[in-house]
């Protein structure tokens, strides 16, 4: 038995290309071995994948197979039943049996499914409506491979795809690389409640499920704020786990204190709360978390995070990604799911999800602040603008410097005007990138997905739009990575109750002005919890697991080395010219060490991940 969370395998409806050899050079890319996983084998292809985080389950009679990896809900009683007497898998193949594709709309939670109906010549590969779970996949031939890791895929025989310069780029510009693309070339992934179905000689890809957005206007505050309430209650009830110990991470903000209060009240017993702090002026803030435990009275738990132990984490963070991954909070979510585990939890409750549906996040109105600039009427625009940014040394007067940023910012629309601050975008390219490499390129992808999904939203207000692009980039792209991946590796599992179906369900029921009003965050959400959390909680500024690494870097022996040898070789690769990481080394040790700090982690990681690829 091991903890790892991994499934992979391929079809061929037309050929036998069944091979453990092919299977061993999948797994082995993950760190594993045919010992840990559950195998099974048909005239199709191969499927496999590691216990207990997975079911499996075969019809021969109906020639179907199914794989699930996760905890899906049922509300239909009868396949909720089937899921709890024979397993998940087997509830997936009979629900296919009675409707088909239709299973993916009668499953909640969290899964990442894979089905193989031989005698229809089908494949359906999907995942969760919020993208807690993954899976990678490609088409070579007439076979599709496929993993929850991307690494995985492109270790396949007959896939051995090379590292994507395309993807190094899109890593560079968003700290990650955001779905569909993977970092190897011709490997893709499912972005959140995407479906693809493969027949054997097409391959089709869909959505089957997005939030509606259908306001409930028969019901005020009041009622609403209760129900807000109710429904969390649920939603950590759903994931508490009453047969295995289970804790919840406390930051000190709201999302965290939120789950932590209500895990004491659904279990009846002081909740087991895991905190990080840091012995660093403007980044500790246990001190909030302190505060949330003694209104509780949980059973806090606390670790300071050094300088030593980035050393340690920063290696661990890049050969435990299949991809590169550059939040560098993924190093203190590691330490406090190690403490954790250290203290017999097995099961971790997080508050993610919080901000990406009920608007939590600062640049909601800030964005705001700048649409109200396209209110204005256009004859009124065209006549501002020249006199503003034409003004004579109007940059060196200050109210007019500011509106000469302001327009500059305002006239670009969003989403792209979320990244007007991004390192990329501070310099031009040929200054930060290899002329070969940026020819190799195509600059604009980060942004052409980014309007994706922001236009994908079913809703044309703007909050609603950009916390839908949240939702992919921020939410299942970056923080659901960072904390799914770093509690695996530390031997924990991970639940997210704001993001149960119901609750976010709820969200598409509120007014814009509900999430984000006159500059206020999260309106209703905070409204609703005066009272059952500290006015202190309540009133604090957004923060989480932030990490002084750009201070560290100025001061640590051992790191600023470890980032010095990365950064040197990542300086002969043709990706970055080495003189834009000379200006990062100035600028960082110029008074800006936090501020740039981000970059050189990035580009450390990077390195560093590369070099665990065994990349040339």
């Amino acid at each position: 038995m091991t903890t790892r969370r991994v499934l992979c395998g391929w079809v061929n409806f037309n050929e036998r290309v069944a091979s453990h050899d092919a299977l061993q050079a999948m797994l082995g890319a993950e760190g594993l071995s045919l010992g840990d996983v559950q195998v099974q084998a048909s005239e199709t292809g191969m499927l496999a994948c590691t216990q207990p985080a997975c079911s499996s389950a075969t019809d021969l009679g109906a020639g179907c197979a199914a794989i699930v990896l996760g905890r899906p809900r049922w509300p239909e009683a009868a396949l909720a039943a089937r899921a709890q007497s024979d397993g998940q898998a087997a509830a997936v193949l009979a629900a296919w049996r009675d409707g088909g594709e239709h299973v993916l709309q009668a499953m909640q939670g969290n899964f990442a499914v894979v089905l193989v109906d031989s005698r229809q010549r089908r494949v359906v590969l999907a995942i969760d409506r919020s993208g807690i779970e993954r899976l990678c996949f490609t088409l070579v031939g007439e076979t599709l491979v496929f993993s929850t890791s991307a690494r995985a895929v492109a270790r396949h025989p007959l896939v051995a795809a090379s590292i994507s310069q395309q993807a190094l780029y899109e890593y560079l510009y968003c700290h990650m690389v955001p779905s569909p693309d993977t970092a190897f070339v011709g490997v893709e992934k499912l972005l959140p409640a995407q479906a693809i179905s493969f027949t054997g000689d097409a391959l089709t890809r869909r959505f089957y499920w997005q939030l509606g957005y259908d306001i409930d206007h028969s019901s005020d505050d009041a009622t609403l704020r209760q129900r807000f309430m109710e429904l969390t209650e649920q939603g950590v009830a759903r994931q508490n786990d009453e047969q295995r110990p289970t804790g919840a991470f406390l930051s000190g903000g709201t999302d965290s204190s939120t789950v932590s209060g209500m895990l004491g009240k659904v279990s009846g017993k002081a909740a087991e709360t895991f905190s990080i702090g840091f012995d660093e002026e403007g980044f500790d803030e246990l001190e909030f978390a302190r505060i949330t435990s003694r209104h509780f009275g949980t059973k806090p738990h606390e670790y300071y995070v050094t300088a030593d132990d980035v050393v340690e984490a920063m290696p661990l963070i890049a050969r435990a990604y299949d991809e590169p991954f550059g939040n560098a909070s993924a190093a203190p979510t590691y330490f406090c799911a190690k403490m954790a585990r250290e203290h017999g939890i097995e099961v971790v409750l997080a508050g993610d999800g919080g901000d990406e549906f009920f608007g939590g996040n600062e640049r909601y109105a800030k964005q705001g602040v700048f649409e109200h600039y396209h209110r204005v009427p256009a004859l009124l625009r065209n006549i501002m603008e020249p006199l503003v940014m034409k003004f004579p040394l109007g940059g060196s007067i200050m109210p007019l410097r500011k509106a000469q940023s302001y327009l500059q910012q305002a006239r670009v629309p969003l989403p792209d005007r979320m990244e007007t601050y991004n390192f990329l975008h501070r310099s031009p390219l040929l200054e930060i990138l290899e002329p070969d490499f940026l020819q190799a390129v195509d600059t604009e992808r980060p942004l052409e997905l980014a309007r994706e999904a922001y236009f994908r939203c079913g809703s044309s207000e703007m909050i609603e739009r950009m916390m839908h692009l949240d939702h992919k980039t921020t939410l299942a792209d970056n923080d659901l990575r960072k904390v799914t991946r770093m509690c695996e590796a530390a031997g924990v599992e991970v639940r997210f109750p704001f993001l149960d179906d119901d609750l976010i369900a709820f969200s598409g029921q509120l007014k814009p002005e509900h999430k984000v009003h006159k500059g206020r965050l999260r309106v209703l959400f905070k409204d609703a919890l005066r009272g059952f959390l500290p006015d202190e909680t309540i009133t604090k500024s957004k923060h989480g697991f932030g990490l002084p690494f750009g201070i560290w870097l100025n001061e640590h022996g051992a790191l600023k080395q470890l980032a010095e040898d990365a950064l040197i070789s990542l300086g002969k690769r043709g990706i970055v010219r080495p003189g834009y990481l000379d200006y990062l080394r100035r600028e960082h040790a110029s008074g800006h060490a936090s501020y740039y700090g981000v970059m050189i982690w990035v580009l450390v990681e990077l390195e560093l991940w590369l070099q665990a690829n065994a990349t040339p």
